[in-house]
């Protein structure tokens, strides 16, 4: 679910920017910290136990709003039920893993002598960076197993 997640993001952020103003501008706003990060943690950590029902190991490709991306997870009750037992609703879960994966594209493009790009906070790429490995651990607990269905 959460390779869906991150994949949806990385779809999305450029389809955001250009067409959704209202739901990059969400994201932009978005203050990363500990306390969302430990709800953010504990639903990731709740679908991971549900991963391989709930994904799909075949992407779209088609660039959704924020909304459109919460109505999808919403759709399956286990993975509401997973998010919102952790304190976030489905739309801050996603507001959160955006923010979050904006936060980690820009700590490289800055690695890569590149310049903080427009919306996104300095605050946001430090705290970023300061949990870089835990969020990234976050990926492999809900990444289904895209080749047990393959022989």
């Amino acid at each position: 679910m959460l390779r869906f997640i991150w994949i949806a993001l990385a779809l999305a952020l450029p389809g955001l920017a250009a067409a959704q103003d209202a739901d990059t501008q969400e994201i932009n706003r978005y203050v990363l910290t500990e306390a969302g990060l430990a709800k953010y943690t504990l639903a990731t950590q709740k679908l991971g136990a549900i991963a391989n029902q709930l994904a799909s190991c075949e992407d779209d490709g088609e660039t959704q709003s924020l909304s459109a991306a919460v109505a999808g997870i919403e759709e399956n009750a286990a993975a509401k039920a997973a998010i919102q037992s952790s304190g976030l609703t489905t739309r801050e879960y996603l507001v959160f893993g955006m923010a979050a994966f904006q936060s980690g594209m820009a700590a490289w493009a800055l690695s890569q002598g590149g310049k903080l790009p427009p919306g996104v906070t300095m605050a946001n790429v430090n705290f970023y960076r300061d949990h870089e490995a835990e969020i990234q651990d976050m990926n492999e607990l809900t990444e289904p197993d895209c080749n047990s269905n393959e022989e």
